[in-house]
């Protein structure tokens, strides 16, 4: 593959890892089924397998996560052919973290990825516009002919319990 899988780039004491053996599932699934809105009450079998299926993984660590015991405070997950689509999602940093530019650092790290920053990136929030139109984000043009297919979780759990 052409894209780095454990990328590490250091911030003061802050820490971003491509690794995702350095992710913290608990925290991840914690904050994605607890606190945020867009995914309350996922399954942590969802979690990772959102996780084991995406691309690349962006993980925000206070401390080296290569060594030591590092926090895990942040998360972010792209889903990307690498040449023409990506699905930017699950983004959060743990509120006890939020206002020191760690948000704005992660959109950089990923938004500059060479594999990543040409391609059509998509994402959907209901909160967090001004951040991500920093870095090239905007509304749909020609929402018209868009399409997607609404989420059926009945059906996706299902199809894990037979998988």
């Amino acid at each position: 593959m052409a894209y780095k899988q454990a990328e590490l780039i250091r911030n003061g004491d802050f820490f971003i890892s491509t690794n995702k053996g350095y992710l913290d599932i608990e925290v991840i699934y914690h904050f994605l089924s607890k606190e945020s809105y867009w995914l309350k009450g996922i399954s942590k079998e969802l979690v990772v397998a959102a996780i084991e299926n995406s691309i690349l993984c962006y993980g925000i660590y206070e401390g080296d996560p290569t060594s030591g015991s590092p926090k895990q405070i942040g998360f972010a997950r792209v889903v990307s052919d690498l040449v023409r689509f990506s699905w930017l999602g699950d983004v959060f940093v743990l509120p006890q973290y939020r206002g020191k530019g760690l948000s704005k650092w992660l959109m950089s790290v990923i938004t500059e990825h060479p594999n990543l920053k040409g391609t059509n990136f998509h994402l959907a929030t209901k909160d967090a516009h001004s951040l991500y139109a920093q870095y090239g984000f905007k509304p749909l043009d020609q929402i018209e002919n868009r399409m997607a297919r609404p989420f059926d979780w009945d059906a996706i759990y299902d199809g894990y319990k037979k998988g």
